[in-house]
């Protein structure tokens, strides 16, 4: 009886260290040793329809998951259709409520772009590819995306020389490009709004900035900008808006090594920073 209690006892502290280590609780089972005493071994029998019974559960919403995201993404792809067409038909009857109206689809289009790259951003290690990318090639390619908007708020654009190549994938890239760029456009000052962007070059690292002098930021809300959803003052006062730009950006900054920070004062303007290591190798990660 001794000798059982003194087994069982080293057995449990070792399964409770194993518990507290692990990440993933439900797989205890998987990696705790077999027991070789009644209670222990009794336990053993226990978990294992347990640990299997949470393993088909687990499949289950995975594949639930992949299927909703599956539909998604070919909602959002068919639904470009339609966007495509009256496109084509605003380009061949253009006047100014055409215009207007394709203005509108822009955002339309935005909005869907946000909620294709959202289905996919628990799973970015198996769409993202990384290669070199030329800075100047993304941030131009985002400007001429939002080039409409820059006439339409007389916008002042200064690009200083971005010479720099980094490793990344580029469609993530100008995806976030696009949502701070489209921040700083939505909250443009009125009288002479102006956005800069430029780069600077580190020993390990490129910071990429992009800076506006629009209404800027409170206080209060400045450290909430990144959590998923949050809106703010300034989605309330000047557009609707869904809390979701900056949220996907820091979260695939984080997938993609690469770090968001974001200083901002009202009535001054915002400025928003990537920093991209300087390496021809992300470290590859499971997010499953």
């Amino acid at each position: 009886m001794a000798l059982e209690c003194i087994q069982a006892k080293a057995y449990y502290d070792e399964v409770d260290s194993i518990l507290e280590s692990l990440d993933k609780k439900y797989l205890l089972p998987e990696v705790i040793k077999e027991a070789h005493f009644i209670h222990g071994e009794k336990l053993n029998h226990i978990l294992k329809p347990v640990s299997r019974d949470m393993h088909e559960n687990v499949k289950y919403y995975k594949d639930m998951q992949a299927d909703y995201r599956e539909y998604i993404e070919t909602w959002v792809h068919e639904i470009k259709t339609p966007i495509a067409s009256t496109k084509l038909i605003i380009e061949n009857n253009q006047n100014e409520l055409t215009n207007k109206i394709d203005l509108q689809i822009d955002r339309i289009e935005g909005f869907l772009e946000q909620v294709l790259y959202y289905s996919r951003s628990n799973n970015v290690s198996k769409d993202y590819i990384i290669k070199p990318i030329h800075l100047n090639d993304a941030v131009r390619n985002v400007v001429k995306r939002n080039y409409r908007n820059f006439i339409h708020k007389r916008i002042k654009l200064d690009i200083k020389d971005i010479n720099e190549i980094v490793y990344s994938d580029g469609k993530w890239l100008e995806f976030m490009l696009n949502q701070i760029i489209g921040n700083a456009v939505k909250y443009a000052n009125s009288e002479t709004p102006m956005i800069s962007i430029y780069s600077v070059k580190k020993a390990n690292s490129v910071m990429l900035t992009i800076e506006d002098n629009g209404v800027g930021i409170v206080d209060k809300d400045i450290n909430r900008v990144f959590e998923k959803g949050f809106t703010g003052e300034n989605g309330r006062r000047f557009s609707k808006s869904t809390g979701m730009g900056l949220y996907l950006c820091e979260k695939l900054c984080s997938k993609l090594g690469i770090k968001i920070t974001i200083d901002s004062k009202v009535n001054i303007g915002t400025k928003v920073t990537f920093i991209i290591p300087l390496s021809d190798m992300i470290n590859y990660v499971d997010y499953l």
